[in-house]
This record gives C-alpha cells, structure tokens and sequence, in this order.
C-alpha cells in the first residue's frame, strides 16, 4: 500500500474520519485495507449489486449517478476524506445508483466485507469506530435530502406558484 500509517492517521484526522482511533490502531486497520485508482469514468459500484466494499475517497471526487448513457443523471459530487458505500454494504440490499469516477482518477482505500467481518472479530473497538462513521455519514446523507426535499418544495409550492 502506498499510503503511509502516518498519512493515513493524518487523513483520518483531516477528514473527521475515525478520528478516534490510536496510531497503532490505525496501523492495525490499514493491515486490513486494500488501495485501489479507479480510472476516469470507470465504476466504482454499479447500481443493482449489493455492496461488498466501504471506501474511504483519498484523492478524487466520484460522482453518483442514475440511470445509463444519455438518460444518466448526476444526483451527487462525493469529496475526498468521506467513507462511501456503506448504506448498501451494511443493509445488503441491492444499490439504486451508481458511483463513478469523473474525468480524474479517484483514489480509494477499500474495507473488502470479508476484510471487515475479520475485524470485527479480531478487532471490535476499530469496526465499532468505523460502524460510528458510518452513521454519521447515513445522517448527512439524509438530512441533506431533507434539505432538498424541503427546497423543491419550496420552489413548487411557493409564494406566487399554483
């Protein structure tokens, strides 16, 4: 893996992910991660499968999609140092969109759900610190929607609108 344990404990930090987590413990979950470059506009998961991987986005900004070719609609820009994947990964229910990369490359550590299941096992504190993540990252998703529900809402049902 190219990425060092003290650039990945320095990622963590910067990005509020798994913050929590010791040096040595992020040393121990690197061991577990596996580094991947998805090319430009290569899929990175595919509307229909169920989630086998969570990525933390290291570099680049994968988009998520719906639908194909000239039907495609972009319904997201994801940043670097967010933890995506999770909601098909932790349900394992087949997923509605499809993340990709963009015209750039997109770097990505990959929590394969083998990979985790061992450490879950082997090392709960570290899987609850990521499940936490998780969550957190479940709660932005849902209430920016709201955020936009509310605003499409507003925008159809507005002062002056019939």
């Amino acid at each position: 893996m190219a990425i060092s344990t003290q650039e990945l404990y320095d990622f963590f930090h910067q990005c509020h992910l798994c913050e929590s987590l010791t040096f040595d413990e992020v040393r121990t979950l690197k061991g577990y991660l596996k580094e991947r470059t998805f090319e430009p506009n290569e899929v990175i998961a595919d509307m229909g499968e169920v989630g086998e991987a969570l990525y933390f986005v290291l570099e680049g900004h994968p988009i998520l999609t719906q639908g194909k070719g000239e039907a495609e609609v972009k319904i997201a820009d994801l940043a670097e140092g967010k933890l995506v994947g999770e909601m098909s990964f932790f349900d394992k229910k087949p997923r509605k969109i499809r993340m990709r990369a963009t015209e750039k490359p997109v770097r990505v550590l990959v929590l394969t759900r083998p990979m985790y299941e061992r450490l879950r096992v082997e090392h709960p504190i570290i899987a609850v610190n990521l499940l936490e993540n998780a969550i957190v990252s479940l709660d932005f998703l849902i209430r920016n929607m709201g955020d936009n529900m509310a605003d499409l809402s507003r925008y159809l049902h507005g002062p002056g609108k019939r």
